[in-house]
């Protein structure tokens, strides 16, 4: 639940927050490349040494805004992953998303402004670093 950018948290979220802090290497960029004109998605190199990547529909999908995490939880969704679409009578053409501009929050995040009107997720390094999405980091979630 939230109101005015406020989100209520339930019992399982709050257990999730109470996961080790990350290293501050691995949560501080040293690089970040946004892949806008070639509109493929953003990489980070991190201050550690690790390179992380997303796809911008990824990225889309996965919005940390209180609305769009209410929305996945409902639904049972993981960050990033997509609701199966209904099969439409006449399909209609859907833009990629792609951002139409980026931009810092502070030293901390960056927020993306969608080609769909959406901007109000608030994507932080240590919620990237932590939804990497590298061969590496997914296999280790898996095990």
């Amino acid at each position: 639940m939230s109101h005015e950018g406020i989100r209520i948290v339930d019992e399982r979220e709050a257990r999730r927050a109470d996961r080790a802090p990350l290293p501050r290497e691995a949560v501080d960029p040293a690089k970040v490349c946004i892949h806008k004109t070639e509109g493929t998605g953003m990489e980070i190199e991190w201050k550690d040494g690790h390179t992380s990547g997303w796809t911008f529909r990824w990225l889309r999908d996965a919005c940390p805004c209180a609305t769009c995490h209410e929305a996945r939880e409902a639904a049972g969704l993981s960050p990033g992953e997509r609701r199966p679409a209904s099969a439409p009578l006449l399909p209609m053409y859907e833009a990629p998303p792609c951002p139409n501009s980026v931009e810092p929050a502070g030293r901390y995040a960056v927020v993306f402004h969608w080609n769909d009107g959406h901007s109000s997720g608030i994507y932080s390094w240590d919620f990237l670093r932590r939804n990497c999405q590298c061969e590496e980091c997914r296999k280790g979630k898996r095990e």
